[in-house]
């Protein structure tokens, strides 16, 4: 079964991290949501944070887990938002379960194929030498010889953890992310649909979604909103937090 933190009492809403991500960057919105009326369920993703490693990954499978998460907890009629790898597995499951969720949240992700683009990520992840049992600043070190961008490093460190007294470990499985990276990119069947009110949100200075994929957009999710953070990227969530909340909560509550 999948890790999850969950806060609050009434409608179920369900959130997804993205790629390397975990619950844990969700805590503050999280907490936001249920003072609104909803039960929220952060959940790690296989392969990440507390949840359990699989030899197997992709997008299947992890919808598959969301599943079988909400029919463990007795889960019906959810909301769910998805940032990015997170957006897809929801767009997956929306598609294949569609009676099981009420409104779908995608943020920054499109449901078309991603050329794989974590090269500099993994190369430095890689680069990082446990054996030698380095401190929490000599691993950020190593990932600045590969990653110049601070916030990215400061996000992949949450992962960063002691596995034992003296010795550090990354939570996800790196191991794993080498062999099936083209699995993120993955594109979402061109036969499946979703007919259910589905919002897509989109950083301003992101090229996640791009104007030319509304009309994709819109075959595969009729019923889909977009709104734009401006002076955002990726990770509009973590960037605008005020402005996310009360786009989603327009949506969720209108």
């Amino acid at each position: 079964m999948l890790y999850s933190k969950i806060e609050g009492t009434g409608k179920p809403l369900i959130i997804l991290h993205g790629f390397l991500g975990m619950s844990d960057n969700w805590k503050t919105l999280g907490t936001q949501f249920a003072e609104q009326g909803f039960q929220v369920h952060m959940l790690d993703l296989r392969n990440h944070g507390r949840s359990f490693h699989s030899d197997e990954f992709n997008y299947t499978v992890m919808s598959e887990d969301i599943l079988r998460y909400c029919n463990f907890h007795q889960l019906v009629k959810i909301d769910i938002i998805g940032h990015s790898m997170g957006g897809k597995v929801a767009m997956f499951l929306a598609s294949n379960y569609p009676d099981l969720i009420d409104r779908l949240v995608i943020a920054d992700i499109g449901p078309k194929y991603y050329q794989p683009h974590h090269q500099d990520i993994l190369e430095g992840l890689n680069a990082v030498d446990f054996s030698v049992k380095p401190e929490r600043n000599d691993v950020e070190e190593v990932l600045k010889k590969f990653i110049s961008d601070f916030g990215t490093r400061q996000f992949l460190m949450k992962s960063l953890y002691w596995k034992e007294p003296g010795q550090l470990a990354f939570r996800f499985n790196l191991e794993i992310f080498n062999k099936e990276i083209e699995q993120v990119g993955i594109a979402l069947p061109k036969d499946t649909h979703f007919v259910k009110p589905t919002l897509f949100i989109r950083g301003g200075n992101s090229r996640y979604i791009l104007n030319e994929d509304l009309d994709e957009i819109r075959s595969q999710f009729p019923k889909a909103k977009l709104e734009t953070i401006p002076n955002v990227g990726h990770w509009l969530h973590a960037e605008n937090p005020k402005l996310f909340f009360e786009i989603v909560m327009g949506f969720l509550k209108p």
